[in-house]
């Protein structure tokens, strides 16, 4: 059985080298579709370029999706507890698949991640003292906990990219969420001395 820091820094590696791998795809996707002048071929050639890209990418989306159905109940679960909700959650996702799916899948997965968040999110920002985070401090968690949010946003509305308005919602809201976090995160020391102006009274002269 892995220990908690094990978890850690195997699912912090895998998640650093699935986002890397997205990036890498994603920029040079961007320069060959520039560079091929794509934009002057005929309609059936960018939908091949298109069709190319999403089967070069989406091993990779499905791999960071099933990372968060395993890094967001880290949160809240201690790693026995952990391990069976991994299972079960493999086999709930794997069972979809076969009967409806991937896509289908991987969204039952995305929606119960974004529940979970939800409820990490809502513990930080209580202050609960029983969420498993690596670094201590309430800002960096509730700045973790909007980050998480974000990403989780973020891949789900690759899905309704098609519904201008979810697609215009889940973008901002997942805007907020992410810059809302790194400030959260990056600059927490920062924020603590903030509100301690604030909150403490001044003294009269």
């Amino acid at each position: 059985m892995l220990k908690r820091k094990s978890y850690d820094y195997y699912l912090i590696l895998a998640t650093a080298i699935v986002l890397a791998v997205i990036s890498a795809i994603c920029v040079y996707g961007m320069f060959y579709f520039k560079f091929a002048e794509l934009q002057h071929m005929p309609a059936t050639a960018k939908a091949l370029y298109m069709s190319r890209m999403n089967q070069a990418i989406s091993p990779f989306i499905i791999a960071l999706i099933m990372l968060l159905g395993i890094c967001v109940p880290k949160r809240l679960l201690p790693v026995k507890w952990l391990n069976r909700f991994t299972l079960g959650l493999l086999t709930v996702v794997g069972v979809i698949a076969v009967l409806g799916g991937v896509v289908i899948a991987l969204k039952v997965n995305l929606m119960i991640t974004l529940v979970l968040q939800f409820i990490v999110l809502g513990l930080a920002l209580a202050g609960n003292e029983q969420l498993h985070f690596e670094k201590k401090g309430y800002w960096t968690r509730v700045g973790s906990s909007c980050m998480h949010l974000g990403l989780i946003l973020f891949i789900l509305d690759l899905f309704f990219y098609r519904y201008h308005i979810l697609h215009l919602v889940l973008f901002w809201v997942t805007t907020v969420s992410c810059v809302v976090g790194m400030l959260a995160c990056f600059y927490s020391a920062a924020i603590v001395r903030l509100v301690g102006k604030l909150v403490t009274p001044h003294k009269g002269v």
